[in-house]
């Protein structure tokens, strides 16, 4: 079948120049975008097409601007550097032999339609090369979508998956989300869920409008009073397929290029690479031809193997602002950049203690400055007011509707915090692209990335402040050294959100993921750093001297045990006495082969004798005391009078939040004087704390990602589902399943999720390995579905190098095929696990998103922590029966299983009562 390829020029452009750095000639002229756009239509030109055409708007108003007066009203002008490049694009799109269409009157988009409509009906295969979401509206099994920057292919079923409706219904789709680009008015707060949704509801925009009385809420109120101009928004966004053109599809073969011509543009605008091919008959054809043609965006492989632009690992330009007049040249550039890049730069990495010491801005790659605000060092230049400089840029980084990237921005946001700044409009950050596109591919601080994904070797702190007990404070750095190091953040900032956010935008379950989980959620564990939690101190002080009260007990029945004194923290002296004098045998040995004290060697021998269990015991408090008992007393801040932790959600390859200073997810709960901490954690007078747990929810998703039927029902029976299990393995009727039966029961039903064998089974349970082995045989005989996902999971593991979750989120794997059969069974293990684990993650995410959205309206509740499956509130106490409603209307509603999520929830003074 003959093959038409579509080129819609403007996407190419705006792409090209937006994703590659501001490159220009030995003569100064801008060549970025003409770059990208030529080794574009390069590619297309390697896959050979019968006809082509570039599509370009024509000068001049449409048939739209008719329509509507405020069409494209807010559009910014074309930055002159973009412009410069229009003419020699056409020039070099001529001379390539592309058959240049622009038709007054029309869009270029509404040209695309006509003859991608008028070929297919011809029989010809249609690409239509765009980045354009408009253009999803003409998908069909003869047209598709090809993304310029990435080389993505767009069918029907992928239409369906990135916008929730299938090509026919994009018209309808869009005229009720609206469009901010084009300024196409929709529904106002009407997202692409909730147009989804409608449409799969009512079927039609003509349905929602017939319907529009039956929408409750806020959003109802707002879709019934946008119906007057829903059908012109309908009007505005539907490319026309009926335009009179001089040529059809038949008519756009290739010319023969102006070889000397292209040989003249190339020359002068130094595309080296291109006039090698020119003189090159047999030009390497890439198995990736749109990603390959722009190495900024190249693959991974490409860059290790040297495929990046010289400018994409090139030294900035940048400028260091210290007078008004700089400053409001910069705050005019801001107030019209697509995308602000900014960082802070302060003086310690405790952001709710942290004093501003300047700030950097970047809007284009290779360009940024830094705004010098309290350096003082003997001698300082004269610097810019802090409090006048920052109510200046207040009203910027507090306005939602533009859009600002940042790279692990939540402690930008906090320090902005201190200063009655409210960032709002993050749209990006670096640091979660990376982790959502391979939580494992590489660390995801701006040094790493920078590395991995530009080639570029960044300034180090190290670098400008020193080291170790020689470092000196930020504020300390001369401004010259301090706008170099500080400008770079936000430049390169830039630079990989260029790189990072195509790869996302080529895989719309990853995308997903990033905007609806990742990004929504950072906003909302800034508020929750920002409150803190309040800790009774005196409370800390007393436990900590019981602590200090039983370790000198549990010293003197290790003595009374050893036969002798000893320092009990002492490996040597423990070595010596346990090995030497007890003669106990050593089981695990230190990679010296010596035998080891650590906690897995005395738990290998901790009923040989009494003492390896003291020590055990000795150290447990120890590391209580010292990790929270003591420390948290000296973690108040003192402007707040609270405790701030900082939660972490590029850490866990899961995609699990973790916290830190302090940490929160590893006070133990299973001893008393574990939960005794949990005690110290109170509410004010008047209020109570809340604590909300999903009730085993990783098992519940192992149900609902197996589909095994007898699991599924023990669930929807709303029993105990260990008793349930323990009475279809041992073959019983589940009251008379006896407490063993029940706890090998619950052995199993979380071991296999972490894909435990029977070896660990029989350890954990203490029964012979064959013993433990016949119970497993039996459950995977009652629950089939269980091994049958399990399997499945392995074996998809092994073919993609990654398992998903639920909601899309790949979680890669090391060691599948390791040639060592202990890593290799770790990484089938974690394979198994990793679903469970990871979806989890996803769901409390998505609780957290909705409780905070719930909250922003009261005043009577607060979300503090996050603590694995578990939520913890301050609630005024006359409002503890609403808010518990509330929060788990919201955690039992974060995600579609086929079994109910069930949310426990405790009410008390403190944590530990309330848990």
């Amino acid at each position: 079948m003959a093959k038409l390829i579509l080129i819609d020029g403007s996407s190419y452009l705006y792409r090209a120049f937006h994703a590659l750095p501001p490159l220009t000639n030995a003569q100064g002229e801008p060549t970025g975008a003409l770059f990208g756009v030529v080794n574009m239509l390069r590619a297309t030109l390697k896959a050979n097409p019968d006809y082509l055409a570039f599509v370009s708007d024509a000068p001049g108003k449409t048939f739209r601007d008719d329509m509507y007066d405020q069409y494209k009203a807010n559009r910014p002008p074309m930055p002159d550097d973009l412009r410069a490049q229009v003419e020699p694009m056409l020039a070099i799109v001529e001379a390539l032999g592309f058959p240049i269409l622009r038709v007054p009157g029309v869009e270029a988009d509404d040209v695309i339609g006509t003859l991608a409509r008028q070929a297919e009906a011809a029989g010809i295969e249609v690409e239509v090369s765009t980045s354009d979401k408009d253009m999803a509206q003409l998908v069909s099994p003869h047209i598709t979508l090809v993304n310029t920057m990435t080389g993505t292919v767009m069918n029907a079923d992928a239409v369906k998956d990135k916008f929730g409706v299938p090509p026919e219904r994009i018209i309808d789709f869009l005229a009720l989300t609206g469009d901010t680009v084009d300024n196409v008015p929709g529904v106002p707060k009407c997202g692409p869920k909730t147009a989804a949704k409608w449409l799969a509801e009512y079927d039609s925009l003509d349905g929602v409008i017939a319907h529009a009385g039956e929408v409750g809420g806020k959003i109802g109120e707002s879709l019934r009073a946008a119906l007057p101009q829903l059908p012109l928004s309908r009007d505005l966004v539907t490319i026309k397929t009926d335009v009179a053109l001089e040529q059809g599809p038949t008519d756009l073969a290739r010319r023969e290029a102006d070889v000397a011509t292209l040989r003249e543009l190339y020359t002068r605008y130094e595309f080296k690479q291109a006039l090698k091919e020119l003189d090159s008959a047999d030009a390497p054809v890439g198995a990736h031809p749109v990603r390959d043609a722009l190495a900024p965006d190249a693959a991974e492989d490409d860059r290790a193997q040297g495929a990046l632009l010289p400018a994409d690992n090139a030294p900035g330009s940048y400028e260091l602002v210290t007078t008004p007049a700089q400053l409001d040249a910069w705050l005019a550039k801001l107030e019209k950049a697509e995308l602000i890049a900014f960082d802070t730069e302060t003086t310690s990495l405790d952001a709710m203690q942290a004093e501003i010491v300047g700030a950097s801005f970047a809007v284009e790659t290779g360009h940024a400055c830094y705004i010098p605000l309290a350096h003082d060092y003997p001698g300082a230049p004269a610097q810019l007011d802090r409090a006048a400089t920052l109510a200046a840029l207040k009203p910027l980084l507090e306005n939602p509707a533009r859009p600002k990237l940042g790279q692990h921005a939540k402690y930008d946001i906090n320090v902005l915090s201190q200063y009655g700044i409210t960032v709002q409009g993050l749209k990006h950050d670096t640091l979660l692209e990376s982790f959502v596109w391979n939580a494992t591919a590489t660390r995801h601080d701006m040094d790493s990335l920078a590395s991995k994904y530009l080639g570029y070797e960044t300034i180090k702190y190290e670098q400008v402040a020193g080291k170790g007990a020689k470092q000196i404070s930020f504020s300390q750095v001369d401004l010259e050294t301090a706008r170099d190091y500080a400008a770079e953040d936000a430049d390169v900032t830039l630079r990989l959100h260029r790189a990072l956010w195509p790869k996302l935008e080529s895989e719309p379950k990853l995308r997903q993921v990033y905007e609806t989980i990742e990004m929504p959620l950072v906003p909302v564990l800034a508020r929750m750093e920002q409150r803190g939690v309040l800790i009774d101190v005196n409370e800390l002080r007393k436990q900590s001297q019981q602590l200090g009260k039983r370790m000198h007990e549990i010293q003197q029945q290790a003595y009374a045990e050893a036969g002798r004194d000893f320092n009990l923290d002492s490996p040597k002296q423990l070595q010596a006495i346990l090995f030497d004098e007890l003669g106990l045998a050593a089981r695990v040995k230190t990679p010296k082969g010596q035998p080891s004290t650590n906690e897995e060697a005395l738990e290998a021998i901790a009923d040989d004798h009494p003492l390896p269990r003291l020590i055990l015991d000795y150290r447990g408090l120890a590391k209580l005391r010292s990790t929270y008992t003591d420390k948290l007393s000296g973690m108040v801040n003192p402007r707040t009078g609270r405790v701030h932790t900082s939660y972490h959600q590029g850490g866990a390859a899961t995609g699990r939040i973790s916290s830190s200073d302090p940490n929160l997810q590893n006070i133990p709960v299973r001893t008393e004087e574990g939960r005794r901490i949990r005690q110290a954690f109170i509410a004010p007078e008047g209020w109570r704390v809340m604590a909300a747990d999903y009730s085993q929810i990783e098992l519940r998703i192992m149900a609902h990602l197996s589909g095994d039927e007898g699991l599924l029902k023990a669930f929807h029976e709303g029993g105990d589902v260990h008793r349930a299990t323990a009475a279809e393995v041992f073959g019983l009727p589940p009251e008379e399943v006896s407490a063993n039966q029940r706890r090998a029961a619950k052995a199993i039903n979380f071991g296999l999720m972490y894909g435990m064998s029977a070896f660990g089974l029989a350890k954990q349970l203490g029964v012979d390995r064959g013993e433990a082995g016949d119970y497993m045989a039996r459950y995977f005989a009652r629950y089939p579905g269980v091994h049958a996902f399990m399997e499945t999971t392995r074996a998809q593991a092994h073919r993609d190098g990654y398992v998903q979750t639920i909601f899309g989120r790949r979680l890669y794997l090391e060691n599948l095929s390791a040639r060592n059969q202990a890593l290799r069974q770790g990484a089938e293990r974690a394979a198994v696990n990793a679903p469970m684990q990871g979806s989890a993650a996803d769901i409390i995410k998505r609780a957290m998103i909705a409780v905070d959205g719930w909250l922003a309206g009261r005043d009577d509740a607060r979300m503090l922590m996050q603590v694995h499956d578990e939520l913890v509130f301050e609630v005024r106490a006359d409002a503890v029966d609403a808010v518990r409603e509330g929060v788990v209307a919201r955690m039992s509603g974060a995600a579609e299983l086929k079994v109910p999520l069930l949310v426990d929830v405790g009410v008390g003074a403190n944590w530990d009562e309330a848990h």
